[in-house]
Order: structure tokens, then sequence, then C-alpha cells
């Protein structure tokens, strides 16, 4: 059954636009959680971490989905900037699941943001959604963030988007392409780190996919065959007619970001399968990192 309303908190970021643009072309109302003065009959003001959100507003929606969270690409990551990648993740997370944690078993199901970096750096494994955590500040913040959807209860459905990074031009793909067509990029590392990839596309699908299927639990967002740094980077230069060869040292990257974004970002090596979405008959757009890449720049 289609669902008929939708709430979205995040809903100005990438996945957010691109998701409430998917909802709203098939006729599904979209509501949308904003830090401002209500402007349309479809949005709700709230302030999370600060005030509690009104149980009603959510009744009756066929799922929440909890998009929040500052930008990871933001460097470097001062003492400061930490805490505003958690608390922009966490009092968001725990405004809604408090909120959904009082409709019992009425509520809608949450579908709460997380990221791949909860694996952290795991050369040589293959890793799917019973794997457990890694270490590093990223792998810690996800570890958090889903803790507290989880906060729910068990009565309120919750499934985890555990989605790795976006070959598209606003996300992985915004930093790398200046660099590509200055002729400046190459290897980061050694190169052969495995990078999981999805496209923005099957990002959108996969979400309404766990919603029209219930799915719960969490969800490995990432495409079906994985791609090392390097083959992704060589792709980008190929498709922009620009050379691919100055590589950079793992010590010139953690001296420009900082050891740990450099660790986490872009030398973290991890083989992520996505077996949930497998298993529950998702069809994918993008099969592989060339295919997503290909439409990106086509956009």
């Amino acid at each position: 059954m289609t669902p008929t309303r939708i709430i979205i908190s995040g809903a100005s970021g990438l996945i957010g636009t691109a998701l409430r643009t998917s909802l709203q072309a098939d006729g599904i109302q979209v509501t949308t959680l904003v830090r401002r003065p209500p402007r349309t009959s479809n949005e709700i003001s709230w302030d999370p971490g600060h005030t509690p959100l009104n149980p009603d507003v959510l009744a009756g929606a066929e799922a929440v989905v909890n998009l929040n969270g500052a930008s990871i690409g933001k460097l470097p990551w001062t003492a400061k900037y930490r805490e505003i990648l958690r608390s922009s993740r966490l009092d968001p997370t725990r405004t809604l699941a408090d909120a959904l944690h009082h409709l019992g078993p009425d509520a809608p199901m949450l579908i709460s943001a997380s990221a791949t970096g909860i694996y952290g750096n795991r050369p040589g494994e293959t890793l799917t959604e019973t794997s457990p955590p890694g270490d590093g500040f990223l792998a810690q913040l996800c570890t958090d963030w889903e803790a507290e959807a989880l906060t729910a209860g068990p009565e309120v459905k919750v499934a985890l988007l555990r989605t790795a990074s976006l070959l598209h031009p606003e996300a992985v793909l915004k930093p790398l392409i200046p660099l590509t067509r200055f002729g400046v990029s190459g290897p980061l590392g050694n190169g052969r780190q495995i990078w999981p990839w999805f496209s923005l596309e099957d990002e959108v699908s996969a979400i309404r996919h766990i919603i029209d299927n219930h799915i719960t639990g969490p969800v490995n967002l990432t495409g079906p065959t994985p791609a090392s740094a390097q083959a992704i980077g060589h792709h980008l230069a190929k498709r922009l007619h620009r050379p691919y060869l100055l590589p950079a040292p793992r010590w010139a990257l953690r001296r420009a970001i900082g050891r740990e974004a450099a660790n986490s970002l872009l030398l973290a090596d991890a083989k992520i399968i996505p077996e949930v979405l497998t298993r529950t008959g998702f069809q994918f757009t993008a099969h592989t990192a060339r295919q997503a890449i290909d439409t990106a720049l086509q956009q």
C-alpha cells in the first residue's frame, strides 16, 4: 500500500530534497520539520535538543525520516566542530525518538540516518549489517547516533540507514571534481583501499523500499560492487579527460586535513555489502561506481 504521509527532518539537504521531490511526484504528502517559523501548511517548526516535540504532529504518518546532521566534509574536525557533528545528529534523533516513544505501537516507523563509517577501517574483511562497529571518531559517532534512534522503544519500528559516500557532484565528488579538472588528482595513500559508495538515485529508492517493505534494523546503503579509491578517482579523471598521476601520500593527507579525518574519510578500507537490500529484492540502478559517476556527471 502506498504511504499517504511521510515526515522528513533534514529535508533541505541533498538526500532530503531528492527524497521529498520523489515522494511528492507520486502524490505522497510530505511534512517537513524546520528550525524556523513555518511558511506553508506542510511545515512544522521544532527546536531539537531544546524543546520536546509534540507527539501529535507525528501521529498518523507512515514514517518519519530523520536526515539531520552537519557535514563531515567540513574540515578540519576541531574539538568544537566535533561537538557540532555530534549534537547535530544526536539531538534531533533523541527528540524524534522521545516523541515516537510516547505514541507507542501506533507510532510511525522511524527511518534514521547513520553511515558506513560505523565500521571504521577494516581491511581484508567483508562487512554486512551483522558486523560489529569499528574504532575511531566516526564509528563511535554512528554507534551513538543509532543508539539514540533505538530509544524510540521496542514498540516502534526503527530502520538505520548506514549510507555510504554518495557519488554525486554535491557530495563526495564535490572536492574531487575541481582537483581533477586542475590535473592534480591521483591515488590517495596507496589507492587500494575499498571505498563504500552509493548513488543518490539509489539512496532515495532504497529509503522508499525500506518504508514500503517495513524493513527494520541496520541497512547498508552501498552499491553492490565494491570499488577501490583508485578505481573511483581514475574513472572520474577519465570522464573529465584529465590525468590521474599525482599521488597524495598518507602523511600528506593526515597533515592537510588531520589524522582522524584522513583516516576516516580517505584512507579507511571497508568492503561493505548491502546484504539486506539484496535479500529484500531491491533493484539497483547503479551496479558499479563507474555507472554512478557517469550518471552523476550527466546531471
